[in-house]
């Protein structure tokens, strides 16, 4: 068996692809699958760069821009909105124009923002200006939806978990590495001179748009499921996951976009020593999302949820104390700590999601490889509504700490509000997923196969 690549109006197709076919991806199948892989990566990697672009250009912008703290709260947050938005436009455009394409556009688009904000990073710009390049730079958001898409289709069932894990935190790195090219720039010539920044990452712009036009394919067989996606909008366990996804990857890119301001802001660092610090959370959140996946797998990604949000509100604890204390060793402690926490349910959460549509077809009667194939098709459709509305978590982290400092000069409250929000995350993750009541109609959790459901 082999996959047959003919042109196709838009550029190159493979017409037929069947990655579980064991001979089919022995020969070629998989060859292919890791070359796209490799140049999705790449071209995410710097979508997210440049959806988190805002959490650095404020560490640029010194008193004579005019903008008080709770203002580049708002423009980081403008951008998460966005990202978040356009999440669940980009998962289907895969199917509708084809990853490839949709890949070099996608890859263009950041083109835009880019260099919108080369012209206009100056004092004397208004704010109004400021604030519509940082949602243009809510494009680079979108990326993560239609990469993961893109992937998912290119692999077999029992290869997603690690494509998906490396697409992911390959993506999810770029915010840790924007944040360190900040760094070495005004490190080494100076908070004057953003442009620097913003003329680096144009020609990789183009670079990964080329690469993926020579060397990415298009899948024939992908196809929009409307179906599917309405089935999976109708399901309850969609928005139950949608809302614990809030408080894993929420708290990831609101942290990431917000932990360099804040340090400014409540513990009076310079540009230099908040860029210094802000990149290690990020970084060490990406690294250890295909951990949390792995330990889903081997204890049930339920178990290791309520775990992670359990030690999230510890963490939270720590974080509250230290802000009270302004206390900025503690503090960092407490809150690089959420982000390692935040990046291990990452991996716990997005392992639950085909488990759970799976089990309800067990449940439901269907024999296993049905059911697998039904988990799939629902679990793929539902992916894109969970992350967009999992996005909408850094939107509201990010205006609790414009509120918090706009009020008080100190983000205390907003800890607080998200200590709050992480005991809700616990108590729905042990009441659906995990609580032994009478009457159960899905089975318990052990490996993610076989995730424990009540009925809802």
């Amino acid at each position: 068996m082999t996959s047959t690549t003919a042109p196709r109006k838009g550029g190159r197709w493979i017409e037929r692809w069947e990655p579980e076919d064991e001979t089919f991806w022995k020969q070629t199948g998989e060859r292919i699958a890791r070359r796209n892989l490799l140049y999705s990566v790449l071209s995410e990697h710097i979508g997210f760069s440049i959806w988190s672009l805002w959490s650095v250009m404020v560490l640029f912008m010194g008193p004579q821009y005019g903008i008080d703290p709770a203002g580049k709260f708002f423009l980081i947050a403008t951008a998460t909105f966005v990202g978040a938005l356009v999440r669940v436009p980009y998962t289907f455009a895969v199917a509708r124009f084809g990853g490839r394409n949709w890949t070099v556009v996608s890859a263009l688009l950041l083109l835009a923002p880019t260099a919108a904000a080369l012209v206009v990073m100056e004092p004397g710009t208004s704010y109004g200006t400021f604030l519509a390049v940082a949602a243009l730079t809510g494009v680079g958001g979108g990326n993560f939806a239609s990469s993961m898409t893109n992937i998912n289709a290119f692999f077999p069932l029992r290869k997603k978990g690690w494509a998906l894990g490396l697409n992911a935190g390959g993506g999810n790195i770029g915010v840790p590495v924007v944040q360190l090219i900040a760094l070495l720039v005004i490190g080494t010539v100076g908070a004057g001179h953003p442009r620097l920044l913003l003329g680096i990452y144009l020609p990789l712009i183009v670079v990964a748009a080329v690469l993926a036009l020579l060397r990415m394919d298009n899948l024939a067989p992908v196809r929009n499921d409307v179906g599917a996606v309405r089935e999976a909008a109708r399901d309850a366990h969609t928005w139950i996951m949608a809302f614990l996804y809030v408080g894993t990857f929420g708290s990831f890119i609101g942290y990431s976009f917000a932990f360099g301001l804040v340090l400014q802001t409540q513990f009076g660092r310079t540009p230099l020593q908040a860029a210094s610090l802000t990149f290690v959370g990020p970084l060490l959140g990406s690294l250890i999302r295909p951990v949390g996946g792995a330990l889903a797998d081997r204890f049930g990604g339920a178990r290791i949820t309520l775990g992670t949000f359990v030690a999230m509100a510890a963490a939270t604890g720590v974080v509250v104390y230290a802000s009270g204390q302004k206390s900025l060793a503690v503090f960092l402690v407490g809150f690089v700590a959420l982000f390692v926490l935040s990046g291990l349910g990452n991996g716990s959460t997005y392992k639950m999601i085909p488990g759970i549509f799976q089990a309800k077809a067990l449940a439901q009667g269907m024999d296993g490889e049905a059911a697998a194939a039904h988990g799939r098709r629902l679990s793929g459709a539902s992916m894109g509504l969970i992350g967009a509305v999992g996005a909408l978590g850094g939107l509201g982290i990010n205006l609790a700490f414009r509120e918090a400092f706009a009020s008080s000069g100190s983000g205390t409250a907003a800890f607080v509000t998200f200590l709050g929000f992480y005991a809700a995350c616990c108590a729905v993750t042990w009441a659906v997923y995990l609580r032994r009541p009478v009457g159960a109609t899905l089975p318990a959790a052990g490996a993610e196969a076989k995730p424990q459901l009540t009925s809802v």
